[in-house]
C-alpha cells in the first residue's frame, strides 16, 4: 500500500518508513504540510501517517485537507507525545482512525497500521504468499512452506523467520528483533530469543545446501544470509 509519512523530525520519519517498507508498503515522507499536500494533490495515499505538531501548519487543518485528496476510505493515523491528551483528542475529534504514542515501537506502529489497512481495505485481505528459494511465506493463516511442504512452526516463529527474510543480509538488532516479534512483551530473557532463533535455523533447515545462513553477529543480533548472492 502507498502509506506518506508527515513528520519534521526526519529520523522518526525514516525509521516509520524503514518498518512499513520492511513489511511490504511504499512509503514517502514529507516534512512540511504544505509539501504533503501539494504532493497529494498529483498522487493519492492509501494511508497517512503524520505528527501533529509539525512547523507549517495546525495538525487539524493538515488532516482536513489531506482527506479531502485521499481515497474517502483512506484511514488516517496520527503521532503524539505521550503527556499530550489534548492533542489526541483533538486528533480523533478532526477524523484521525487511530494513534500512536511516542517514543514509537516499532512493532506495535507495524500491527497498528496493519490493522488500519484490514479494516479499510478488507478486499484486498487474502493471504499474501512471499518466496524465497525453498521457503513460501502464506501471511494468513501464518503458514510455511518448504519445497512446497508445510513446516510446523509456533506463531513466533514463523514471523520471527519472515522478519529475517524480509531483512536478507542485513543485521538485526536484538532490540529491533524484540519489538517487531515480541512487540508488548517488555521482559523477554536474551535465552527466550535465542532459542526461537535455534528453532527457527533447525526448522528451516537453514543450512548452506538449502541457499541460506542464520549467524549470530556478536554483541549485536543476527543477520540471515544469503549464500552466493
Amino acid at each position: 500500500m502507498r502509506i506518506a509519512i508527515l513528520d519534521n523530525d526526519r529520523t522518526q520519519a525514516d525509521t516509520v518508513s524503514q518498518v512499513l517498507t520492511g513489511a511490504g508498503h511504499s512509503c514517502q515522507t514529507f516534512e512540511s504540510g504544505k509539501d504533503l499536500l501539494a504532493q497529494l494533490r498529483k498522487d493519492s495515499a492509501d494511508l497517512l501517517i503524520m505528527d501533529w505538531q509539525v512547523p507549517d501548519m495546525a495538525g487539524a487543518e493538515v488532516l482536513r485537507r489531506a482527506k479531502e485528496k485521499m481515497p474517502a476510505n483512506a484511514p488516517a493515523m496520527f503521532m503524539a507525545n505521550t503527556s499530550a491528551e489534548d492533542d489526541m483528542v483533538a486528533g480523533m475529534t478532526a477524523g484521525a482512525d487511530d494513534y500512536i504514542v511516542k517514543p514509537l515501537r516499532r512493532g506495535e506502529l507495524a500491527a497498528r497500521v496493519s490493522a488500519l489497512l484490514r479494516r479499510a481495505y478488507p478486499s484486498q485481505n487474502g493471504s499474501e504468499q512471499l518466496s524465497f528459494g525453498p521457503y513460501t511465506f502464506e501471511t494468513r493463516p501464518g503458514r510455511l512452506l518448504m519445497d512446497g511442504a508445510p513446516i510446523d512452526v509456533t506463531h513466533k516463529e514463523f514471523y520471527l523467520a519472515l522478519l529475517f527474510f524480509r531483512n536478507i543480509g542485513r543485521p538485526l538488532s536484538r532490540a529491533y528483533i524484540h519489538e517487531s516479534v515480541w512487540v508488548r512483551e517488555t521482559a523477554v530473557p536474551s535465552r527466550t530469543m535465542d532459542t526461537h532463533v535455534s528453532r527457527v535455523r533447525n526448522k528451516l533447515q537453514l543450512r548452506p545446501e538449502n541457499g541460506f545462513r542464520l549467524v549470530p553477529v556478536y554483541s549485536y543480533g543476527y543477520r540471515l544470509e544469503k549464500l552466493g548472492a
